[in-house]
């Protein structure tokens, strides 16, 4: 972002509130680009014991991670995990547990991950371009965005057996 959505003007690095932000250079102008992280969803999704794995498409070819997606307006985090099971995998679901937040700062966004039981038959989502069953000992997790927390659940359910 350049320039002010308001008035136009440029926008210029200023310190605010003890850090460095886009604000513009008017000074009759009060605009402020905050660049606060987006929210969004992921959701751990066991089905009959195991996890399901997605590639979304244009992923590379080996590269797996979890049920993600935007919330929507209106939308409590609880309502879009679900809204995004059933949109990207045809499944419906039940929360089983809140995993935690995370930030994922390379996307400017704050991920909340959920840990899903879905049941039905699965029906790849027009997002998708592959899924996979994986036994939960198989899953090797990722060292950024969902895969601190697919790492947190995966201990904490070997510490529960």
């Amino acid at each position: 972002m350049n320039f002010c959505p308001l008035c136009g003007e440029r926008l210029r690095e200023k310190e605010i509130d003890g850090r460095q932000r886009l604000a513009c250079s008017s000074p009759t102008c009060t605009f402020i680009h905050w660049d606060n992280p987006t929210p969004v969803v992921a959701a751990i999704v066991e089905l009959d014991g195991k996890v399901i794995m997605v590639r979304n498409k244009g992923w590379p070819e080996k590269m797996f991670g979890i049920v993600s997606g935007f919330l929507e307006k209106g939308e409590t985090p609880d309502e879009a995990v679900l809204r995004e099971v059933e949109e990207e995998l045809g499944l419906m679901g039940k929360i089983q547990s809140f995993i935690g937040y995370y930030s994922f700062v390379q996307m400017n966004q704050l991920l909340l991950v959920f840990h899903i039981f879905a049941h039905g038959e699965i029906t790849i989502g027009d997002e998708l371009e592959e899924i996979r069953q994986v036994e939960p000992e198989r899953i090797r997790p990722w060292p950024f965005g969902t895969g601190p927390a697919v790492k947190e659940w995966l201990e904490a359910r070997a510490e529960s057996r």
